[in-house]
């Protein structure tokens, strides 16, 4: 039996965890949570962090492993494409996982070998970025480097807010740095997706269009995919041969890579941001509506095994899947589903455990929404306005003076 190691055990990596075990490994989590669900599936749990190369490697030496996957977890990618790399396990490329889990480098990388890149530089302090901000033409975004969701992401059209925004970005960076780069104006919706590449050719992709919240202080909070994508199909190809020069560049082999791209107004195609994972959302999403099991090919690829039969298929009708986020601090009270969506439109929601009265962060998340349409119309003009459709009620906490 082929010994699996999966690098997490949260609850959103539970459902890969249970697929390799539904496919017959032997399978092994591991990080520094040991009460994460995950763990009560597997064979075996090792107190190792996801993001300590050289004790998870030691952990993989050990036990004699046959592949390793990091499931939808940013952190550990990188992680899981050294192990792989030192023991001569199948990966792509640590190198150039390394870059592609990098804003920093990632820019870098795409300028010079002539991708359409806005102008941008990584910075390590406010110090730095003010003596340069003057090279930069407003307005701009302050990203970190390694921070996935678009945590930590800010547009600003002032230098004023340049000290609170950079904060924000190096407070969701784990390497502790920072990117300024150019605002795009784009044309249309921002495009995602995730692609699964075989020896380095795209087998699969799926575009979609991405939804932000709108009327909130956090313009840049994602909040839904729709698909199929909305593009002219001469754009959706400009953005497939983008992706597949880069995946060549990189000698990317076998597995699976997110994006985000944008169309400026002449048809530019810009590569945002690229991860070498699955989306986690939309995975399991093209799973249920198309059947297409892209864990199982990722745990495939992971153990050498052979994924050619996967095939590329136009979507299947129209759907969506929408993130609830409340956009205040305060006491829970109810969700509202409008009930002409609840009719026609919902397919599935799953909610996490709250209760009314219970406090909730700003911009928390509260579970996901699954939808389906008749047309590309209603799926598009639904998915702009689910505000309207799916409210979250939140009162302020009262102070009790004695």
């Amino acid at each position: 039996m082929k010994k699996l190691l999966m690098l997490g055990g949260a609850p959103s990596q539970v459902v890969a965890i249970r697929r390799a075990k539904e496919m017959g490994y032997y399978v092994i989590t591991c990080d520094y949570l040991e009460n994460n669900p995950g763990h009560t599936i597997s064979d075996e749990y090792h107190n190792v962090s996801t993001v300590d190369k050289e004790g998870v490697l030691n952990l993989a030496k050990s036990l004699s492993v046959d592949g390793v996957v990091c499931y939808i977890s940013d952190p550990g990618i990188p992680t899981a494409a050294y192990v792989a790399e030192k023991l001569g396990l199948p990966s792509s490329p640590y190198d150039s996982v390394k870059i592609l889990s990098n804003k920093d480098l990632f820019r870098s990388y795409l300028q010079k070998h002539q991708f359409n890149v806005p102008q941008s530089k990584g910075y390590a302090t406010l110090e730095e970025a003010k003596a340069e901000i003057h090279t930069f033409k407003l307005p701009v975004m302050i990203k970190p480097v390694d921070s996935s969701g678009s945590r930590g992401v800010s547009k600003i059209d002032s230098i004023d807010f340049l000290p609170e925004k950079i904060e924000e970005a190096l407070r969701f960076s784990r390497a502790k740095r920072f990117i300024i780069e150019e605002y795009i104006e784009k044309k249309g919706y921002q495009i995602g997706g995730e692609c699964f590449f075989v020896n380095g050719e795209i087998q699969f992709v799926r575009l979609v269009n991405n939804h932000f919240q709108s009327n909130s202080t956090d313009l840049t909070m994602p909040v839904g995919d729709s698909w199929p994508c909305n593009l002219p199909v001469f754009l959706q190809g400009k953005i497939n041969s983008e992706l597949q020069r880069l995946i060549k560049l990189l000698n990317m082999k076998t597995g699976p890579l997110i994006f985000e791209a944008l169309i400026d107004s002449v048809g530019n195609v810009y590569i945002i941001d690229v991860g070498v994972r699955n989306s986690g959302d939309l995975t399991q999403i093209i799973k249920q509506m198309e059947g297409i099991d892209l864990i199982e090919y990722t745990i495939k690829a992971a153990l050498n095994e052979d994924c050619s039969d996967l095939v590329n298929i136009e979507p299947k009708g129209y759907g969506a899947v929408y993130t609830i986020i409340n956009e205040k601090e305060g006491l829970f009270k109810y969700l509202e589903i409008e009930e002409g969506l609840r009719r026609n439109n919902i397919v599935e929601t799953s909610l996490i455990n709250i209760h009314s009265g219970s406090k909730v962060e700003k911009n928390k998340y509260l579970g996901t929404v699954l939808l389906k349409f008749s047309s590309m119309t209603e799926m598009l003009d639904k998915m702009d306005n689910m505000k309207s459709n799916i409210k979250v009620f939140v009162e302020e906490e009262t102070t009790v003076i004695n």
